[in-house]
């Protein structure tokens, strides 16, 4: 299979020197190539592996600590809320 190289990193705002696109293309050849070349996933290893994913059902539950139990371990509160550094500007 053929990669052109010079596109990828013109759409990556690459800039490779000739030897550089030589090498990276071989090297993008061999890998896929290898990946072309792995066997197929059996269905059944799918399945199992969507039922591991399958997420808990989220359900409310009533907690036994207080909000004021909870931030008396904060370093800084303001207003019942918990005061963090800015970090978007």
């Amino acid at each position: 299979m053929k990669i052109d190289i010079q596109h990828i990193a013109k759409l990556s705002c690459l800039h490779l020197t000739d030897e550089q696109a030589e090498k990276f293309e071989k090297d993008m050849e061999s890998i896929v190539t290898m990946v072309n070349c792995l066997p197929d996933v059996q269905d059944e290893l799918t399945l199992d592996v969507e039922n591991a994913m399958r997420l808990r059902e989220d359900i409310a539950e009533e907690h036994k600590f207080k909000r004021e139990e909870i931030l008396s371990n904060a370093p800084q509160v303001q207003s019942g809320c918990l005061v963090v550094p800015k970090t978007v500007e």
